[in-house]
Parts: structure tokens; sequence; C-alpha cells
């Protein structure tokens, strides 16, 4: 059995966490499966948005498969660890804007799989959180690092060092969610709000998510000058006369990637 599935339909990649029996749990297998995914995915031109989620209806992840932890020498937990972090980063680090679509139970590595993602959208019912304290050990796939970049350091240290656990409203409210919508409209929503951005440049997206996720990490002065080269970039590009044509003919532009 695939333990993630992948496909593509109109630009969009469909990553699904596919262990519904165990929540969709990572073992070392699922995040050697997901790290040859997401190293497909960044060089495929026919890729512009991807969308992270869970098989089945009870979980996006429950993060570390504790079953198979237990079995662990503290080796083969600290080889999980790093591949956890690669994997994750790698995700961060796509080109392609990523969203989570987050179906249920989101805890530990499920959470920080959805951190590595640039959007969260969630269904109503779904329940979130670090809840690593709780097991007397911390967040070791980003969390620690990304939540308070996201929602701030006063917030990532309570839902951290009480193990909190959010339902979706909350986590709408602390800022960690883009939308909550209806579980049954979920992948709808995603499909839809990926689609607002797949009509657009898809090199022009790539560059414009590369200039604020660098720049977010340095100095205004260099910020700009990392958009300024991002910019540059799209100007030689098929794309960027296509629009211009597009706009003089009064039509839709038909971009290639090019």
């Amino acid at each position: 059995m695939e333990l993630v599935l992948y496909k593509v339909e109109n630009f969009i990649a469909y990553v699904t966490l596919n262990r519904p029996e165990s929540l969709n749990s990572f073992n070392y297998e699922s995040l050697c499966e997901l790290e040859n995914i997401v190293d497909e995915l960044r060089v495929n031109p026919e890729v512009r948005v991807v969308i992270f989620t869970g098989a089945g209806n009870k979980a996006f992840s429950v993060g570390a498969d504790l079953k198979e932890r237990k079995s662990l020498t503290t080796q083969q937990v600290k080889r999980n660890l790093n591949k956890i972090n690669q994997v994750f980063t790698a995700i961060d680090q796509l080109p392609q804007p990523t969203i989570a679509a987050i179906n249920g139970f989101a805890f530990g590595g499920g959470m920080e799989l959805a951190l590595s993602c640039d959007f969260r959208i969630a269904a109503q019912d779904s329940v979130m959180g670090l809840t690593e304290t709780g097991l007397a050990i911390i967040p070791g796939a980003g969390g620690t690092q990304r939540l308070p970049r996201i929602i701030g350091e006063s917030k990532a240290l309570e839902l951290i060092l009480t193990a909190k656990r959010m339902n979706a409203e909350l986590a709408l409210q602390y800022g960690l969610l883009l939308k909550v919508v209806d579980s049954e409209r979920l992948i709808e929503e995603a499909v839809s709000f990926a689609n607002e951005m797949t009509k657009n440049g898809p090199i022009a997206i790539q560059q414009a998510k590369y200039a604020i996720k660098q720049g977010m990490n340095v100095d205004l002065q260099t910020g700009l000058q990392l958009e300024r080269k991002a910019y540059e970039i799209t100007i030689p590009t098929e794309d960027r006369i296509e629009a211009l044509e597009a706009f003089s003919e009064k039509r839709k532009p038909d971009f290639k990637g090019r």
C-alpha cells in the first residue's frame, strides 16, 4: 500500500498521507515516501500549487507513530527526527505555494507539517496543537521556530508549554489558519483558493513567494534587493509578454510558465 498518495490535476498537486488506520501518523517509511514526492514536486513544471491533506475523515496527521517509536533504539529515533526535519524543510522551501487542508486531528508532527505549508485551511471539526511537552519532549520538526514566526512569541509559548489543543475557531483567532470551513467543503475550498493562484503567472508566483519568505529573515534593504532580483527574473519571460498582449486584446492570459 502506498503510504503517501500523489496526483496532479489542472496544475494542482494533491499529496495525501495514507495511513488512516493510524490517524496518518508518520513512520520512517512514510517519511521516505513523502520525501521522494516532495523532490519530484520541486522540479515538476505542471505543478503550480500543492495541497497536503490526510486520508479518511478523522485526522490530517497525529504526528510520529508512537507504536513505532516505542520499539526504536535511541539511534533510530534520531534518524527519524533528522528525516522529518529534512522533509518538512523541503516542503517549506518548495517554490510552489503550499496549502495544508486540515481534516480532523493535527497534533505534533502533523501540526508541524501544516506549519511548513504557506497556508492552512481547516475543517470546522478539526482539533490541533503542538502537544509534545505532554509526552516529555518538545516539538522537533520546526514547531518551536515556525509557530512563533506565524502567531508571535507569547502565543507560541502558551500553546507549546501547555500542550494546548485548539479547535478550529480558536486556531483561526490565534492567526494560525487562513479560514475554517465545513468538513465536506474542505478540499473544495482548498482547490478554489489554489485556483486563485494558478490563474496567475507561475514564475511570478514562485518569485513573489521566494522574495517574501527570504525577505522575512533579513533587514529591509537586503529584502528590497532580493525583491528586485526576483522581479528581474520575470522580465524576460514569455508569460510577461503574454500578459501584456492579453491585456491589449481584452482576453485572459494563457500562461505557460516560461
